[in-house]
């Protein structure tokens, strides 16, 4: 009986360890809606901005988000909130972005978007990519993000 018991335990131990693991595996999922979804958070966090709303764009950034500039790194949402806050000082956002490329991972839970930044006459001055996380409430909120200058690289297909 003691070996029956054991065998039991065994199998019970083991269907609980497949379960688990089972669990822990996310099957990949369609991401059209997911990189609509994405592409929708970024362009309400480039509103945020426009709308001179410090409170709602820091709402958007993860705690543990880290922003890189031509500073040093900031890192956490308190630290890019106070590193930003003089962006969303006036009556007139000083520059504007928008999506132009979205892709989420074959899971659903990270995302990148990158496209234009542009001053307040339209004139592009940057490139922005920020990767965003698929949070437990389905929230998309930004971990990392990054901007560089305007690429000066000939068109597609010329030599330079």
């Amino acid at each position: 009986m003691a070996t029956q018991s054991r065998v039991g335990v065994l199998v019970a131990l083991l269907a609980l360890a497949a379960l688990g693991a089972r669990a822990q595996t996310a099957s990949p999922v369609a991401t059209g809606d997911r990189t609509e979804q994405v592409r929708a958070t970024e362009r309400a966090f480039a509103k945020t901005m426009a709308d001179r709303d410090l409170e709602a764009f820091a709402r958007m950034i993860a705690e543990d988000a880290v922003f890189l500039g031509p500073g040093d790194p900031l890192r956490g949402r308190e630290a890019i909130v106070a590193g930003w806050r003089k962006w969303f000082e006036g009556p007139r956002a000083p520059f504007s972005w928008a999506p132009e490329r979205v892709a989420v991972n074959g899971l659903g839970s990270l995302a990148v978007s990158s496209g234009p930044v542009l001053d307040p006459k339209g004139k592009r001055i940057g490139t922005f990519t920020s990767t965003w996380r698929r949070e437990a409430s389905g929230e998309w909120r930004i971990v990392l993000d990054s901007g560089c200058p305007p690429c000066t690289c000939p068109p597609d297909g010329a030599k330079p």
